[in-house]
């Protein structure tokens, strides 16, 4: 008699071989349990994998999913291209992650490969059009960028010695033989020279000086080069800072901290101005963005429109917009203005930037170019007026 199969070993006799292979067959449907179960699994690791790849692809300064990167050289630190701008434009002397010096930044094409991937994978990774709109205003791809070198770092001043710290210093005007041509008729008299008639800083501005609006040295009020802002009444040097240390004529000034639209976007005065109407602001950003309306331009069409009205600027006067900086009463508040300086600019372009955007969406609609909406009867005193539904 035949041995039997080392697989039937074991069995009891009450189960027929007949069974046994039945239950035998009956194994698929459990290797297809497995199979679910590594599918589930490997789900779990593909989207792991996905989230570990946008925590590694975030950039150092807006913490977002990187949007066209550059990397920054000899660290290797990559950020948003618009990022980087930005930074740079800041003032930023250095890596924004590691703060170590830097020589240059480039594009990286690995890390915009990475990033195509990721989001071919997953669309919904990808930033809003908006979003996309504004970096792209900032920095365009291949656009050569290099961060400046850091400052030499100032000595540090030595009070024991040096006690002419407490008395104002000449200004550039007051020595006879400076290099501007025009002296001074009332020289300020240099501690080192005669301490006893030395001029104390706590005594105010010495006469015929004061205190250039932006860099606060010491001025000459009569001198050529200085002007006055007509609205503030603060003088400025036109010496020190190139474009700044200057009171333009109206239609020519910048207005402060607002040089291009990346600036505009970025301040949070502007939906101070629409009374945190965020909906209408955002379609004022894809406006500007769109049609690329700078806001030295909407300052000049405001300027524009205020000398077009009767009573000109005596009203933006009266109601105290310049107060925070007016240096000196306002005789008489409908006297001509021709000068500004760049603080006044902006204080003039946030003043007049809801009624212009009035105009302009009613010019635009006309145009075709925006789609009229009915405006809300209550205002800017709705309560609903950031309810996107």
């Amino acid at each position: 008699k035949r041995v039997a199969s080392p697989s039937f070993e074991g069995l009891d006799d009450t189960v027929s071989r007949k069974r046994f292979r039945e239950s035998t067959d009956s194994s698929p449907s459990m290797t297809s349990n497995c199979d679910v179960h590594a599918e589930s699994s490997n789900a779990l690791s593909y989207s792991a994998l996905v989230e570990d790849l946008v925590q590694e692809l975030q950039c150092g300064c807006c913490s977002e999913l990187v949007y066209r990167p550059v990397v920054v050289s000899p660290c290797q630190h990559f950020f948003c291209g618009s990022c980087c701008v930005l930074w740079i434009k800041n003032g930023g002397t250095n890596c924004p992650a590691c703060r170590g010096v830097s020589t240059h930044v480039t594009s990286s094409r690995p890390l915009q490969t990475m990033l195509d991937v990721l989001l071919r994978s997953d669309p919904s990774r990808t930033r809003t059009e908006r979003e996309r709109m504004q970096a792209d205003e900032v920095y365009k791809p291949g656009q050569p960028m290099r961060i400046p070198a850091p400052r030499e770092p100032s000595p540090e001043p030595n009070f024991n010695d040096t006690p002419d710290w407490d008395y104002a210093r000449p200004c550039p005007h007051c020595a006879a033989d400076n290099q501007f041509g025009w002296a001074c008729p009332q020289p300020i008299v240099d501690y080192a020279t005669d301490p006893e008639r030395a001029w104390h800083v706590d005594d105010g501005a010495p006469p015929g000086h004061a205190y250039c609006g932006n860099c606060e040295s010491l001025l000459a009020l009569q001198a050529p080069i200085t002007t006055k802002c007509d609205f503030c009444q603060v003088s400025f040097c036109g010496i020190s800072v190139h474009g700044r240390c200057i009171a333009l004529p109206l239609n020519t000034q910048q207005p402060h901290d607002m040089n291009d639209l990346g600036d505009f976007v970025q301040s949070s005065e502007i939906y101070e101005c629409f009374d945190s109407n965020f909906v209408e602001v955002e379609i004022l950003f894809d406006y500007l963005t769109t049609r690329q309306i700078t806001p030295k331009k909407i300052y000049r069409e405001i300027v524009l429109h205020i000398q077009a009205q009767p009573h000109g600027f005596r009203p933006l006067i009266e109601s105290g917009v310049f107060a925070e900086i007016h240096v000196g009463a306002d005789e008489d508040p409908s006297v001509p203005r021709t000068r500004i300086c760049r603080h006044c600019a902006a204080d003039i372009l946030l003043w007049g930037l809801k009624e212009w955007w009035v105009r302009e969406r009613e010019a635009a609609i006309q145009k075709g170019l925006l789609q009229r909406r009915p405006d809300c009867e209550a205002g800017s005193s709705c309560s609903r007026q950031k309810d996107l539904g």
